[in-house]
């Protein structure tokens, strides 16, 4: 397994290898937060299995004809889902939508190859309980010489049913300094950007090489940190209109990080993967990284999540509804970067300083630190923790903030 680009993983690279050694299992489970690696380890087991070099070479050789296809992302025995649709979700499938029984399907034919076949499905948290029930046969007695590879952020959301037929493999944050090689290695940002963008995206690599290749969405976020800051010293009124502006700059920066997710695939010389058996129809294939953001991808222009009409005002842009999960996505990039930004704010009270992410902010954040106390900052943490969850579970984004809104101040909840 010379071959493998996952770095910063030692303890689930080793794991992986001792799989290989000894016989991998038929199911294997990646959990681990957004933006660390997963779907890039995925790969790199994908590569070690099909991989046509001879016996005893290492492998994945990355030269040979089954390497190229699985790095070009058109290797027909390699089957990628992804999550897809107005609720960026993961369903058993037809009406037009590829799901879990179209894998299903897949997977029941013969290799075209004629070897191994292994099927990823990304964010797989995201598969809805009916799919999950469909997938749970196949999961338990896999077509011979088939590996399936679950990639999920939050492996909760799975049935335990799920869980126990996989074998499972932890991922976490690098430390900052791996980060950074990834970024020089790839030359997408010089060494101090490397380093500011390796503090700041808590050692995600998959999030910090989208920044790096989208300079505009460094920007806009540390705009959107430092307005948090400022809304803390702010009326009720002020709050929940400063909350709703920093909704749309959020998705602002999730363009500007789609664009930079685009042109990191680029870079890397991976192609679409065609439609047909065994292209992964609807997947993100050829991806070195992960999603940019928590879960969730972008929406095919659908509109309706569930939300009674009536409720809370939606984002506006040039006079068009903003699809749902389009508004889910902005709201949940907000409130990860508020809670990194109160995550600082903690430190920052607390007096250490060195642990603090954004440096850029420091001056802010000293300030901010003068009117808050602990007890806010946790309660505060909580708060996003929860909201966070209610996002992913298809409540109004709008309600959401407006009740975070509400409670952000320096006097205190409201």
């Amino acid at each position: 397994m010379d071959g493998l680009r996952t770095r910063g993983q030692p303890v689930a690279v080793a794991a992986i290898r001792a799989m290989l050694g000894s016989g991998l299992a038929h199911a294997v489970l990646l959990a681990g937060p957004a933006g660390v690696g997963k779907t890039t380890l995925a790969l790199d087991i994908a590569a070690t299995l099909l991989c046509q070099t001879g016996d005893g070479s290492p492998r994945p050789c990355r030269v040979c004809r089954g390497c190229r296809m699985v790095d070009h992302g058109n290797h027909p025995d390699l089957h990628r889902l992804a999550p897809a649709g107005a609720g960026s979700l993961i369903s058993i499938g037809g009406r037009g939508e590829r799901g879990i029984r179209d894998l299903v399907g897949d997977l029941a034919l013969m290799p075209v190859e004629g070897g191994a076949r292994v099927a990823i499905v990304e964010s797989a948290q995201r598969m809805t309980e009916d799919a999950q029930s469909a997938f749970l046969k196949t999961l338990e007695e896999p077509p011979a010489g088939t590996t399936i590879i679950l990639c999920a952020d939050d492996e909760e959301r799975l049935l335990p049913t799920i869980r126990s037929r996989c074998a499972r493999v932890r991922l976490g944050p690098m430390g900052p300094r791996d980060v950074e090689t990834i970024l020089q290695e790839q030359g997408v940002a010089d060494p101090p950007t490397a380093a500011r963008l390796a503090r700041v995206t808590g050692g995600r690599p998959g999030h910090a090489i989208a920044y790096a290749r989208a300079p505009e969405a460094t920007i806009i976020r540390s705009e959107i940190a430092q307005s948090l800051l400022d809304l803390l010293r702010v009326g009720v009124t002020g709050r929940l209109a400063g909350v709703r502006d920093l909704a749309g700059r959020a998705a602002e920066l999730v363009r500007a990080l789609d664009a930079g997710s685009a042109r990191a695939a680029s870079a890397s010389g991976a192609g679409s993967a065609p439609s047909g058996r065994g292209r992964g129809r609807g997947a993100r294939a050829g991806r070195g990284t992960e999603g940019v953001t928590a879960s969730v991808q972008a929406s095919n222009g659908e509109v309706a999540d569930g939300v009674p009409d009536g409720g809370a005002p939606e984002l506006v842009e040039t006079g068009a509804r903003v699809p749902a999960a389009e508004r889910r996505r902005a709201a949940l990039v907000l409130v990860e970067i508020w809670r990194a930004t109160v995550r600082d704010l903690g430190l920052t009270v607390v007096g250490e300083r060195g642990g603090v992410r954004d440096l850029a902010l420091i001056d802010d954040l000293e300030a901010a630190a003068r009117e808050v106390d602990l007890v806010t900052v946790g309660s505060t943490l909580r708060r996003l923790e929860t909201s966070a969850d209610r996002l992913e579970g298809n409540v109004n984004p709008e309600l959401v903030l407006d009740v975070l809104a509400l409670a952000w101040s320096a006097g205190g909840p409201a």
